[in-house]
């Protein structure tokens, strides 16, 4: 991974609304994973779109512990 590949995305906290900025490698291409809030610490899963053609970030989707995505 390098630093100049990744992506700041801006995004609230499903669980505490606190802004949270993400750093996103798009070259790891579509994937869901897992990130805790800094502010409440409770797991927050991530669906993360990457187009094939350009590679670029085309969506994150954040939902709690229980949402499936």
């Amino acid at each position: 991974m390098q630093e100049d590949t990744l992506v700041e995305y801006d995004a609230y906290c499903p669980y505490c609304d606190t802004l949270l900025t993400l750093l996103i490698d798009p070259s790891q291409g579509s994937h869901v994973t897992w990130e805790d809030c800094h502010q409440c610490c409770a797991p927050i899963q991530l669906a993360i779109e990457v187009s094939l053609v350009t590679g670029e970030l085309e969506s994150v989707s954040l939902g709690s512990d229980d949402d499936v995505l």
